[in-house]
């Protein structure tokens, strides 16, 4: 007799991906055994891959109507038999977090499932692959206290109280959104950034339960509203006006802009505790409660309550309504407090109008398992990497192999190399600082790497959030050129780009953390190492397997000096860096697969391509196309690309590999 299969799915079920708009994705099923199906059985796949418009509806409609979700997205793909194997291979075409799982049939109709659930598949816009460098502007520090070194000033302090005390509301001059446009130049063009992330920039309270001179920005009063403060009177233009500038000014220059949104919390009095009591936290004697995190309570602050599900109407449309003002994705503060059915829902809203939008998740202090299901099912792409809590050798190797790992499997933790809620990186000196941040940089996924205003000018005043600490803008001794010299290498090698493969050479616990990194196409390779040890110098031995075709190391890619190196016993290289150092080593002075721009706009177009074809295919019938040839023939002529599969329409096509041209005789009249 014989025996059924066990069917086996690779990907593997139960597992998680993370790819981009314009890659595809190969599913096979074979059984466990190696042993080819009986006669008569098939196999399928049941997906929900390219019917992101309806799983949005669904997700929507589910909620607005009280249901559960009813499936209606999922479809089933008849998989074709290659030796033992059966295999699809699918593009992907829209952005979003989709599932698929393989099985197989057999001749009585039965189907039998692999083990494990279903795999997803987190898919972002093509426009994150690469350089995601972003800067963290505080809005109100780019006044007058600017170029400010210390701002604490207790004698001004205790005139302050004084008229505190007798019931006066004192708050000092704000930078304004025109103050921070005039410095666009400075973070876009010199620094590299590519996002500007503003902390929340809605109004604060400014009578009672107001915390420190100016309010924190995370205590909003209102969702959509702007702080007065932030805005330049001129008679001629609102604060939504002047919002609009900035957000024109960075899309002028090829930039994002990110927006904090606060949706745990708002400050006291808000509008929503005026008109909405019943959205809010209460204790048990009937009081509002204040959230808190790592023992302390924010006592500025009134907790909402998402059980509430008409608040998710009110945040969705309140996002909308940032997203048509220019902003092009949200920093979630404390998302992991608000439950995964709330961000499912707000992120389907978003998404339905603003497909690339991107959700930033500040996750710290909630658990992994949190974090994962948010970047997933929760419909965001990114998170904060936990990197820049991590000092010690062992705990920067230990965090990094699962920071690495997830990145490839759930989307992008971003290496901010320090942020609002810990002490500036200079308040340990320039050396410090400069390691850090490189660290942070160098080992980061897609250029996921941030950092504060003021780092660039080795500002000590540590950010707080209640107050507008200065930023030392203009410092003679800053790190200007060093970052900006970080940040093109980031954007512009291949080593750096998605599809990297990035591995591990040194021991967990050495003190010189030791990474290599090959591009995706495999042309391009570097190696980094950065001395964790701040005050001596260290070595670390690179076995010789590990530097198999990489050649050697002649050129340091940041700018820096090459390490002292010779040959270590047994084989291998043995670097010397000295207290502090941190280097990238390659072979070449420039990368020899495709790059920066170049690359950019290649998989623009490829993305472009496949995103049209997916308006007029199903995904299964799109045809199997190389992507590079896709980018050429589209750059070469894209109405003729548009009338060639328009020519094609709901008709299979079949392509091999190469066979770019030969499709391409559609629209030899090229009469689009």
């Amino acid at each position: 007799m014989m025996q059924k299969p066990i069917p086996m799915m690779k990907p593997p079920a139960g597992g998680r991906l993370q790819r981009f708009v314009g890659d595809r994705l190969r599913f096979s099923l074979a059984d466990r055994e190696g042993r080819p199906l009986p006669e008569g059985w098939r196999a399928r796949l049941r997906t929900n891959l390219g019917r992101a418009e309806l799983l949005c509806k669904e997700i929507i409609q589910a909620h607005t109507r009280k249901l559960p979700l009813a499936g209606a997205s999922w479809h089933d793909l008849p998989m074709r038999a290659e030796g033992k194997d059966w295999v699809l291979e699918l593009p992907l075409t829209e952005t979003g977090y989709f599932s698929a799982k393989a099985y197989f049939i057999d001749p009585q109709g039965w189907q039998h499932w692999p083990a494990g659930s279903d795999l997803g598949i987190s898919v972002h816009p093509d426009s994150y692959r690469t350089g995601n460098i972003i800067y963290c502007a505080f809005t109100r520090m780019f006044g007058e206290t600017k170029t400010a070194v210390r701002t604490e000033n207790e004698k001004l302090e205790a005139q302050f109280k004084q008229l505190d005390q007798q019931g006066y509301t004192v708050i000092p001059p704000s930078g304004k959104f025109r103050d921070l446009i005039k410095e666009l130049p400075h973070i876009i063009d010199t620094l590299g950034a590519r996002i500007i992330h503003l902390l929340p920039v809605n109004p604060t309270p400014t009578t009672f339960a107001r915390f420190g001179r100016f309010g924190s920005p995370y205590a909003s009063e209102d969702l959509t509203g702007i702080d007065p403060a932030l805005v330049e009177f001129d008679r001629r233009t609102t604060g939504v006006d002047q919002f609009r500038e900035l957000a024109y000014a960075t899309h002028l220059k090829g930039a994002r802009l990110f927006l904090d949104i606060v949706i745990n919390h708002t400050g006291w009095g808000s509008q929503l505790q005026e008109t909405h009591p019943e959205w809010f936290l209460r204790g048990p004697d009937g009081s509002f409660v204040s959230p808190g995190a790592w023992g302390t309570t924010w006592e500025d602050l009134a907790e909402l309550e998402h059980c509430h599900v008409p608040l998710w109407d009110t945040v969705a449309e309140s996002l909308l309504v940032w997203c048509r003002r220019g902003v092009d994705g949200f920093r979630c503060d404390a998302g992991y407090k608000v439950p995964l059915p709330a961000w499912k829902y707000i992120t389907a809203r978003v998404r339905q109008e603003f497909p690339e939008t991107i959700f930033l998740l500040e996750g710290l202090g909630g658990a992994w398992e949190l974090t994962e299901n948010l970047l997933t099912e929760g419909g965001m792409q990114w998170a904060y990497s936990e990197l820049f809590q991590n000092y010690s050798p062992l705990e920067v190797s230990g965090y990094l192999d699962h920071s690495l790992n997830k990145c490839e499997q759930v989307g992008l933790l971003v290496n901010y190399s320090e942020t609002h809620d810990n002490e500036r990186l200079a308040q340990r000196g320039r050396e410090w600082s400069l390691l850090r941040n490189r660290l942070c940089a160098l080992t980061s996924v897609s250029g996921g790497f941030g950092f504060t205003c003021g780092v660039e000018w080795l500002a000590p005043e540590r950010v707080n959030v209640h107050s507008s600490r200065g930023l030392a803008w203009g410092n003679p001794a800053n790190l200007v050129p060093e970052l900006a010299r970080l940040n093109r290498l980031l954007a512009e090698h291949p080593c750096f780009f998605d599809g990297a493969k990035l591995t591990r050479l040194s021991a967990p616990e050495s003190p010189v953390y030791a990474l290599r990194r090959d591009s995706e196409e495999g042309q391009d390779s570097v190696v980094v190492l950065a001395n964790t040890d701040v005050k001596q110098a260290q070595t670390v031995i690179i076995p010789a397997e590990a530097l198999r075709h990489w050649g050697e190391a002649r050129f340091e890619l940041t700018g820096g000096p090459l390490p002292k190196a010779k040959a270590a016993k047994g084989g291998g290289v043995e670097f010397l860096l000295e207290p502090g150092a941190s280097c990238c080593l390659s072979s070449n002075a420039e990368p020899q697969g495709l790059s920066g721009d170049d690359y950019r706009r290649a998989r623009a177009q490829t993305a472009w391509a496949m995103t049209a074809f997916g308006q007029l295919q199903p995904v299964e019938l799109i045809p199997h196309l190389p992507w590079r040839e896709l980018a050429e023939w589209v750059d070469e002529n894209p109405g003729g690309f548009l009338t060639a599969i328009s020519a094609f329409d709901a008709k299979p096509i079949s392509v091999n590999p190469g066979g770019v041209m030969a499709l391409s005789r559609a629209s030899a009249q090229d009469n689009y």
